[in-house]
């Protein structure tokens, strides 16, 4: 993972982490998205992402979060490097095939890591 695009996907997570801690899930949440974004042509990132997001749907007790995000677990391990929806959030009340639009500033660091 190029260098910016590693700080970047850590910095998501643990501005995840922290909205955790503090109980604002929502946030924590869309922190994982982002990070989410920034792993999915990495296997393992992209995996560790999507068990963060299963924690966060144990810990809210969200059920459709923890079965989709079970499924996509399994489906990041083996698929991350195949083919990825562009820009898909990974939760689980989106569709797991469907391209969503980058934020920008994701954008830039996506674009400085496929040009190195």
């Amino acid at each position: 993972m190029h260098s910016e695009l590693k700080a970047s996907y850590l910095t998501e997570l643990e501005a995840a982490r922290v909205a955790e801690w503090a109980g604002d899930f929502q946030t924590a949440f869309t922190h994982l998205e982002r990070a989410h974004i920034l792993s999915q042509k990495f296997a393992l990132a992209h995996t560790a992402t999507h068990l963060r997001m299963l924690r966060l749907g144990w810990r809210t007790r969200d059920v459709r979060e923890v079965l989709g995000q079970s499924i996509r677990t399994i489906a990041a391990l083996v698929f991350s490097r195949i083919w990825v929806p562009v820009g898909n959030t990974g939760r689980a009340n989106v569709s797991a095939f469907a391209p969503m639009p980058v934020p920008e500033d994701l954008v830039e660091v996506l674009g400085k890591a496929r040009d190195q």
